[in-house]
């Protein structure tokens, strides 16, 4: 009877360690999905908060890219404009002064000549 008894009082003990471990498991599963619970609540707070700021920064980026377009191309069209004048400067320069343009044009490609066949003497005297 001893040995029954020490088996009874075995299971009796192995069933109570099973069920506090069983208890133990469960309670920290409790613990783990509200942990997990507040923390996935956090993150759809945080997510909620930061939508509409990355929404914002967006809006600010793509009305500053506007602008900058704008800018572009009025800075564009006004060096197109100044080109044209420039232009239309020179032509009628040349056909009221055709001598003296010829003249003008004849220097400045002499003065280019000079500059470059200067700095062909140049790169030879240093080889």
């Amino acid at each position: 009877m001893n040995t029954q008894s020490a088996s009874r009082t075995a299971r009796q003990t192995s069933d109570e360690v099973l069920n506090t471990a069983e208890k133990a498991v469960d309670s920290t599963r409790g613990y783990a999905n509200e942990a997990l619970d507040k923390a996935e609540n956090k993150v759809r707070e945080l997510r909620g908060s930061v939508d509409p700021v990355v929404d914002m920064l967006a809006s600010k980026a793509q009305r500053l890219a506007r602008q900058s377009l704008d800018i572009a191309s009025e800075a564009k069209h006004r060096a197109q404009q100044s080109l044209s004048n420039a232009a239309g400067a020179t032509t009628r320069y040349v056909s009221e002064q055709p001598l003296r343009s010829v003249l003008i044009a004849a220097a400045v490609g002499a003065g280019i000549a000079l500059l470059v066949s200067s700095a062909r003497h140049r790169k030879q005297n240093r080889y």
